[in-house]
């Protein structure tokens, strides 16, 4: 559809904000399923240790407040006149904020889906080449047309019955309208086997997988079919990461994870995610999260035994 510039678009897509804040209202403070395929909902105030996490793919737009999300030395901040996307598995720490008039922040997202990508790529003409660029993550204005695919998408909510015929059609043009845009290239490029983004992401899968053994850089560049260099290059362009930062990051979340679940020993935990000294481990443990491994774990647990609680539930 065709909105004419400048004041007409800006009320058309008010329009749809609105509709959208009010499709996307019934979100919880986690991640919220929608009953359609690899869309889910998040609002409110969402605790530091559940923003530090592995992100998967997506793309994400928020619909009321704001949010930063830091991966290794960047820091991106997106609210609802932007969509963000990300292309591969991404270790990033993030804070969100309610709106200015105090409303709680409120956000839904698809989730890349690899297959679907590549089918919808099949039946678009051959793209100009690739931008050069290799960031694997970026922020971009949104437009009326994402916004009317997305409206159309989250009211399948209301008609679960549509989920199956509609909801793919939907997906195929949100994925549609951000291949249209400034970072279109982004996900051309991860669904293109031999582009520098699709090889780096390769490697990435690797290291999710392997994140607790040692890993040797060579080894890496050589499954990227890079030299040494120029993998070094490309990795730190795609993640904002060294590849041995990446895993590290890995390591640490993982290790994170395991103590607020198990209560477990930090020695122990150490060793299950691949470090060979308990001394170290805590050091940069430490230095990741502000708290010393045992000491953050209970914080967490604190936090979590807190928002259970009858009183927590009803702060919104």
């Amino acid at each position: 559809m065709h909105h004419e510039g400048g004041t007409g678009s800006n009320a058309v897509m008010r329009q749809q904000l609105d509709e959208l804040r009010t499709l996307a209202g019934r979100a919880q403070n986690r991640p919220t399923e929608t009953g359609i395929p690899r869309v889910f909902m998040v609002q409110g105030s969402i605790p530091e240790h559940e923003l530090a996490a592995v992100y998967d793919p997506m793309v994400n737009l928020i619909l009321r407040g704001g949010k930063t999300l830091v991966v290794g030395d960047q820091a991106l901040d997106y609210d609802p006149a932007t969509y963000f996307v990300m292309s591969v598995d991404l270790p990033a720490a993030g804070t969100v904020k309610p709106a200015a008039d105090g409303s709680p922040y409120l956000a839904v997202a698809l989730t890349l889906n690899a297959g679907v990508l590549t089918d919808l790529l099949s039946d678009l003409p051959d793209p100009a080449a690739s931008s050069g660029e290799a960031r694997a993550f970026s922020v971009a204005a949104v437009t009326p047309e994402l916004l009317d695919a997305w409206v159309r998408m989250l009211r399948l909510m209301d008609h679960p019955g549509d989920i199956p015929a509609l909801a793919p059609a939907f997906e195929r043009e949100i994925l549609y309208r951000v291949l249209q845009g400034p970072m279109g290239w982004m996900l051309r490029d991860i669904a293109t086997p031999d582009t520098a983004l699709a090889r780096v992401n390769r490697v990435i899968q690797r290291i999710r997988r392997e994140f607790d053994q040692p890993l040797a850089v060579e080894d890496l560049a050589g499954d990227a079919a890079m030299s040494v260099s120029a993998f070094h290059r490309h990795f730190k362009a795609v993640t904002a990461l060294s590849p041995l930062q990446y895993q590290k990051q890995l390591r640490l979340l993982q290790a994170r994870k395991l103590l607020v679940a198990t209560g477990g020993n930090v020695t122990s935990v150490a060793h299950e995610v691949g470090y060979e000294s308990a001394t170290q481990f805590s050091r940069e443990y430490g230095r990741a999260f502000g708290l010393p491994p045992a000491k953050d774990a209970l914080r967490i647990m604190a936090s979590i035994q807190s928002r259970a609680s009858p009183s927590a539930q009803s702060r919104q």
